[in-house]
């Protein structure tokens, strides 16, 4: 089952998908440790006694580099989200006759 465009180029569609990959690994890299903080502080208080939102970072990209994963899935999971959209609308798409 071929789901690229038929006007895409096989090259187009693998940069496109790198690209969608990379902001959104990178969003859960760099944004999403800060999200959780402001979140977290204002639903349970602070993280930790004197460890601001630097600390919170921090102490998950030491998980990743110490390859646990529950910080890859953190990290991964803006673009798990995304292939799951993806995966959840051609489900409900109409199939051709």
């Amino acid at each position: 089952m071929n789901t690229r465009s038929p006007t895409a180029p096989a090259g187009k569609s693998w940069q496109r998908e790198i690209s969608i990959a990379a902001v959104a690994i990178g969003f859960g890299a760099l944004v999403l440790p800060f999200a959780i903080y402001v979140v977290g502080q204002r639903l349970l208080g602070e993280y930790r006694p004197d460890a601001g939102v630097m600390a919170l970072a921090e102490s998950i990209w030491l998980d990743l580099i110490s390859l646990r994963a529950p910080a890859w899935f953190l990290v991964l999971s803006p673009y798990l989200t995304v292939q799951l959209l993806r995966w959840l609308r051609r489900m409900w798409r109409p199939k051709p006759l």
